[in-house]
């Protein structure tokens, strides 16, 4: 299946943005220990992106994470992971989260993922990307929302991050940015909502 250039969260300009500078990169503090296929939020499948398309890191020790960036895939689920598994298409998001609330890690969160098109957000946030399209309200289901609003929980208290939009942004919010996600029918304050109440529950 082709893919648009508005299809899918990343064009040409995000590839180049995400991967100029990253060569000359600070070394990092020792590597945390990692385990094949661990994720760091349970019940997420791991569907391991292209090395070409994140950055080895040891956040938070060497970038704080304070930010949490939403997208939409202009596309299916299923296109979103073989994109990320594509080393040429040079961009991956942290998660991916499916019209039935099923949820993918394709990146962890102690690395970069080449997500937001902006070298300084990519290092400080983690990326979740949503199955369906901008223009279409259908696409953001009720088990999308409550999935990927209990993630952005689990994420914010992991980062001691305020559930508020100072923190939890979309993709059309990153600075630099040519990208419209996740468009006028994502209903931010139902997710917020729902975001807070998953953040308050032990």
């Amino acid at each position: 299946m082709a893919v648009s250039r508005r299809g899918l969260l990343i064009g040409g300009g995000v590839v180049a943005i995400g991967t100029i500078g990253y060569l000359n990169a600070p070394a990092a503090r020792p590597q945390r220990p990692r385990k094949a296929g661990a994720v760091d939020y349970a019940g997420a499948d791991w569907v391991a992106a292209a090395p070409a398309n994140w950055r080895r890191a040891n956040r938070p020790d060497d970038f704080a994470v304070d930010r949490v960036v939403i997208h939409v895939v202009q596309g299916s689920y299923q296109t979103a992971l073989q994109v990320f598994q594509d080393p040429d298409h040079g961009a991956a998001a942290h998660y991916v989260v499916r019209r039935d609330g099923h949820l993918a890690q394709t990146v962890r969160e102690l690395d970069v993922a080449f997500h937001a098109g902006n070298r300084k957000y990519n290092e400080r946030s983690v990326g979740i990307e949503h199955e369906g399209f901008v223009d279409e309200a259908s696409s953001f289901t009720d088990a999308m929302y409550a999935s990927s609003a209990r993630l952005t929980a689990a994420i914010c208290a992991r980062y001691r991050m305020a559930v508020d939009r100072t923190h939890i942004i979309g993709h059309a919010e990153v600075p630099g940015t040519d990208h419209t996600d996740p468009g006028p029918h994502w209903d931010w304050d139902r997710y917020l909502r729902l975001v807070g109440a998953a953040h308050a529950t032990p």
